[in-house]
């Protein structure tokens, strides 16, 4: 028997839009969770910042971003939010790594280099997910 799941709230950013697009896609398809997109990191600041009792089960935040890496901005959130978890999304290995680097302890084991498949997507976020519940 499986426990019946409550709707997540998922923030993703990313600066390319056909990507944020399609990571809502199939996790809104996956009835993951109700998904919440944004192409400048600018914008998710000053959305917690009008908003400040905004929480998301979960942020997925791309790395390589113009004005703001996604390490900045997840450093950011946090001090707004203190129990943000985030999964972070790279195309290019070394931040990878460096990530790795800088959180070593990080409680949520989610990395992601792009491409990656819908599946690889959807189990990492469960994971994700089921260790921040």
């Amino acid at each position: 028997m499986t426990a019946k799941r409550k709707m997540e709230k998922i923030l993703v950013i990313d600066d390319e839009p056909d990507i944020t697009f399609s990571l809502k896609q199939v996790l809104e398809e996956n009835r993951f969770a109700s998904v919440d997109t944004f192409n400048d990191p600018a914008d998710v600041i000053s959305k917690y910042n009008k908003q400040p009792e905004t929480t998301y089960d979960l942020l997925i935040i791309d790395i390589l971003m113009p004005r703001m890496n996604g390490f900045e901005l997840y450093e950011k959130i946090k001090k707004i939010d203190n129990n943000a978890k985030v999964c972070f999304i790279s195309a290019y290995r070394l931040y990878f790594e460096a990530l790795r680097e800088m959180y070593p302890d990080y409680e949520v084991d989610c990395f992601m280099n792009k491409p990656f498949e819908n599946e690889d997507l959807l189990r990492k976020v469960s994971s994700a997910l089921t260790m921040t519940s």
